[in-house]
């Protein structure tokens, strides 16, 4: 194992892009989570990239009802250090 992690900074982050796909699309966040049976808090924090951690079975709906790929939402960027 080469790789360790000692800071943040050096791993990179992951960024969440509904905001961007919902506007291109014109689906509102209660539009989304009435769609995906989901509680509009749920969306809200997906839709602010503000999620903690990623539920799968979420995703998975959001990908169903906007007809796109895990990585159009999620995006791993690394670190510029």
């Amino acid at each position: 194992m080469q790789n360790v992690v000692f800071s943040m900074k050096e791993y990179g982050h992951i960024e969440i892009h509904l905001k961007e796909l919902m506007e291109e699309r014109g689906v509102t966040r209660n539009a989304l989570a009435r769609a995906t049976n989901t509680r509009f808090e749920v969306i809200n924090k997906w839709y602010q990239g503000h999620v903690e951690k990623i539920d799968a079975d979420v995703l998975a709906r959001i990908c169903y009802i906007l007809d796109c790929k895990p990585g159009d939402i999620i995006l791993y960027k690394v670190s510029d250090e």
